[in-house]
């Protein structure tokens, strides 16, 4: 099947996939223990990515049932929901992060994941607003913007139901660098949508991008807290 008939016929199918594996990863450590959570902004930081989950199924799907009036209404929503995203994010990253004397590698490395997933994910979100009009290409960025966010899922699907792979993965601070494993399942996926964009439709100016900017992010994760000025930058984040 051409790529471009896939994702306007079944990329709501991956959407809802991808929500489901969130579910899983989530629900021993938040779904299940709501009422057990430190504060508000779990919940805030919660309520805004499943209402963003959930708008990438909608989305699409209204494309496919040619509502195509209420899915450009819809989408003056992310507006909103984006920023909200964003600020519950950063909140809660720096809510863990205070009152901590000093940071240890882990916190930086923590830092980079979660900061500089969000500035792929606001490259991608921009992307595909600018192209909004260009169905083809809005769609493929839409789907971009759930590579960013595989590791929050993989990380604790590993962590609580494969615990056993832990012991094979390389530790920073003695944490097992599980991260690893979200990333290259991302990185394969794209790889596949790069090949298949090229063999379908002889695109090559939209995955391979996102690719190499999913690079950079991972990139930064693995390295940048081994960095001076990735310290100093974590040390006044979190007295900020």
């Amino acid at each position: 099947m051409k790529l471009e008939k896939s994702l306007y016929q079944k990329s709501y199918l991956y959407f809802l996939v991808f929500f489901l594996f969130m579910l899983w990863g989530f629900w021993l450590t938040y779904f299940t223990k709501m009422l057990d959570q430190e504060n508000y902004r779990m919940h805030l930081h919660g309520a805004a990515l499943i209402l963003w989950c959930m708008m990438l199924i909608l989305q699409p799907y209204l494309i496919r049932a040619k509502k195509t009036k209420v899915h450009k209404v819809t989408g003056k929503f992310s507006y909103i929901l984006v920023p909200m995203l964003l600020f519950t994010t950063i909140d809660l990253l720096k809510y863990k992060l205070h009152g901590r004397e000093s940071l240890s590698n882990a916190d930086n490395l923590f830092v980079a994941l979660v900061l500089n997933a969000l500035v792929a994910f606001v490259i991608l979100y921009g992307l595909a607003i600018h192209h909004r009009r260009k169905g083809t290409i809005h769609a493929r960025y839409m789907l971009s913007t759930a590579f960013p966010m595989f590791t929050p899922i993989t990380d604790r699907i590993i962590s609580i139901f494969f615990p056993s792979v832990l012991a094979y993965l390389p530790t920073v601070d003695g944490v097992p660098n599980v991260v690893i494993i979200g990333f290259a399942m991302a990185d394969i996926l794209l790889v596949i949508l790069c090949i298949w964009d090229w063999r379908s439709h002889r695109r090559w100016n939209i995955f391979p991008f996102v690719l190499v900017l999913l690079l950079g992010y991972h990139f930064s994760v693995l390295n940048f807290y081994k960095y001076p000025f990735w310290v100093r930058f974590c040390e006044w984040f979190a007295a900020f």
